[in-house]
Order: structure tokens, then C-alpha cells, then sequence
């Protein structure tokens, strides 16, 4: 009998949760997209979160995808995609390549994204954001040769690709397996955006 109330109580405490997954719909909460994207991850599921280091909504959303991130399960890849919607964001995106060329990115991630978005300080070119980033322990020589290098260019190029395809017009954006796409007007705010993508994921994994 106490396994019995147990059950029953349990059931009980997840139906607001099934009840919320269930009220996520395309076309309200979230987007398919006509074509899926390919992703890098054949045998994950891939979230993607679209981005720009001078946004202020991805600023205050970074600490809750983070810890979010910290939790995933094995079969799910998250990574970051900087967008170019605006002339001034291509330095950024060209520095977020240039670091992961440099296997930098993990200690300049964050410094990078509390100067632009946070100090609103203004480094806009190869120069300017190799003096700031040298403070955080990145060789400056080395990060302008990456920052217009070929092999930038050509991951610049491939994910612009992808955020055209996907219609991407701003950001935080979070791409679900190439499938889907949640904004937080969609979603209903930021922290109900990693709901939203939760569900998504459970769609996909399903479906596999």
C-alpha cells in the first residue's frame, strides 16, 4: 500500500509537467523549420544557441544556458554559433572562429562577452580585440593572423549559411537539432526557451 501512494503521489507531482511538455506547439512556442540543417554530430543531438557578444539578451541569458549546459545528458552536443546581422557583429564572430582556432576559447569566452555586451567597450577590429584579449592570456600576433585566416573565413561563411537557411533575424536563438528553432518571444522568456529546447530534445530522442 505505501508503494502504492508512493506511485500515486509521484504521478501526481510530474502532471503539471506533462501538462506544460504537451502545451509546447510549432508555430507558437517554438518553429520547425521547412528544410532542416545539418548538424556536426551524427550521433548526438545538437543545440545550438545563436548568438552575438554584444547582445544584451544573450549577455543575461549566458548564465542560465551555462548551468543548463552543465546537465545535459550524454546524447546531447551543445555549442555556439555567433550570428552577423549587423555590420558591427562581424568582428566578433571572427574572433569567436579566430580563439577556437587558437584553443583559446575557453578562457575568453567570458571576458569577451562581459567587455562587449556587459562594458559595452568598443572593439571593433583585428587590432582592438587583440590588445583586450592579450589581457587574458591570448598571444595578440597570433590571434590577428587567425582572425582573417582562411580557415575563418570558410566557418564564418558555412554558419551564416545556416542562419540564413534558418531565417535567423535575432538573437539569443536556439537551434534543436536542425530542426526546430526557439526564440524567448516564442517561448515565452529566456529560462522557458531551455524548456521549450528540453522538449525538443525528448522529441528527437523519441524519434531516434
Amino acid at each position: 500500500m505505501a508503494y502504492l501512494w508512493k506511485g500515486l503521489i509521484t504521478a501526481l507531482m510530474l502532471l503539471p509537467l506533462v501538462a506544460q511538455a504537451q502545451s509546447w506547439e510549432s508555430g507558437t512556442h517554438y518553429q520547425t523549420l521547412d528544410q532542416p540543417l545539418p548538424t556536426d554530430s551524427a550521433d548526438r543531438i545538437q543545440v545550438t544557441e545563436v548568438f552575438w557578444y554584444g547582445c544584451p539578451h544573450c549577455y543575461s541569458f549566458k548564465p542560465h544556458v551555462e548551468s543548463w549546459e552543465q546537465s545535459l545528458p550524454e546524447d546531447v552536443r551543445f555549442r555556439l554559433m555567433p550570428a552577423i546581422l549587423g555590420q558591427s557583429w562581424e568582428p566578433h564572430a571572427r574572433a569567436f572562429y579566430a580563439l577556437k582556432a587558437l584553443d583559446a576559447l575557453g578562457k575568453a569566452h567570458s571576458p569577451l562577452f562581459e567587455a562587449l555586451a556587459g562594458e559595452r567597450r568598443p572593439l571593433n577590429s583585428a587590432s582592438a580585440l587583440g590588445d583586450f584579449l592579450s589581457g587574458v592570456g591570448v598571444d595578440p600576433e597570433a590571434f590577428v593572423k587567425a582572425y582573417d585566416s582562411f580557415g575563418v573565413n570558410a566557418r564564418l561563411q558555412q554558419s551564416q549559411s545556416r542562419i540564413r537557411a534558418a531565417r535567423i533575424t535575432g538573437v539569443p536563438t536556439m537551434l534543436v537539432n536542425g530542426r526546430y528553432k526557439v526564440t524567448a518571444s516564442m517561448a515565452g522568456g529566456q529560462e522557458k526557451m531551455l524548456d521549450v529546447v528540453d522538449y525538443l530534445i525528448e522529441k528527437e530522442r523519441q524519434a531516434q
